[in-house]
């Protein structure tokens, strides 16, 4: 049986398999059972690898070893295959945020903090800014920006972002504003907005715009994320942000925006 190498290829990348692994495993299932040399030479995988491969194969479920001798090996169902991946990648990234939970409290996280703050008192703060790409990147940055604010959060943004940042910030906005954050966000709002502003609700202040289009997000008058184009004309992993943090231009902005948002209708 001749497997393209385009489907090979895909293999790789949806289970995380190596050029061996996959080849060995493709031979398994085009025969359902073989040993180690038939499959070797119906992947041109050399003889010296195959068993080891095969072990790893095994060990994260994508073969067995066929009871007898000689030794064979027989090929998992894919569904099986499937659901077993899902389980150990959900397992590893359970065990992955419990371990980096646990950091936080060891000694290693208080020097890397302690590193931290001592190179970026060395910043000249007009270069502290940069630039972030990817929708989910952005979003990440923006929590960290929103978890550290005191006192204000002021957001322009569009109707189908703002379904966004509902469903990504709406128990930090809630957070926030329990601790006496002042949020205001200002959308062209309609009727694919309702629920959001539902969740708002005694929240933030939601104001409707229509006039200006445009993304950006302040924070304690100090910091300031903003988006370089629409996102009704980009792919969400070339979205970009551009992160500043400084009092200067991010206070202008916001008395820019106290005065527009003066004149904008509540809803």
């Amino acid at each position: 049986m001749i497997i393209k190498e385009e489907f090979l290829k895909k293999l790789r990348s949806s289970f995380d398999l190596n050029i061996y692994e996959v080849k060995l495993w493709a031979a398994l299932l085009s025969k359902g059972v073989a040993t180690a040399g038939e499959l070797s030479d119906i992947s041109n995988v050399p003889r010296s690898r195959s068993y080891d491969v095969l072990e790893s194969l095994e060990k994260k479920g994508f073969v067995m070893m066929k009871i007898g001798k000689p030794i064979k090996y027989l090929a998992v169902d894919p569904s099986e295959v499937v659901f077993r991946v899902k389980k150990l990648i959900n397992d590893k990234s359970v065990n992955q945020v419990k371990m980096l939970e646990n950091v936080r409290k060891e000694e290693v996280f208080h020097e890397l903090q302690l590193i931290y703050k001592h190179g970026i008192e060395h910043v000249d703060h007009t270069s502290l800014a940069g630039s972030v790409k990817g929708r989910d990147n952005v979003y990440s940055q923006m929590r960290t920006m929103l978890e550290n604010a005191s006192k204000s959060v002021s957001i322009m943004t569009t109707s189908d972002d703002l379904l966004r940042k509902v469903d990504n910030f709406k128990k930090v906005f809630k957070k926030l504003a329990d601790n006496g954050v002042r949020i205001r966000i200002a959308a062209p709002l309609n009727d694919k907005t309702k629920e959001a502003l539902k969740e708002l609700k005694g929240v933030a202040q939601v104001k409707h715009t229509d006039s200006i289009n445009a993304r950006f997000m302040l924070v304690d008058e100090k910091e300031l994320m903003f988006m370089v184009a629409n996102d009704k004309d980009i792919h969400e992993d070339y979205d970009t942000g551009i992160w500043v943090s400084t009092p200067y231009f991010s206070g202008a902005l916001n008395s820019m925006f106290n005065q527009v948002w003066n004149n904008m209708q509540t809803k």
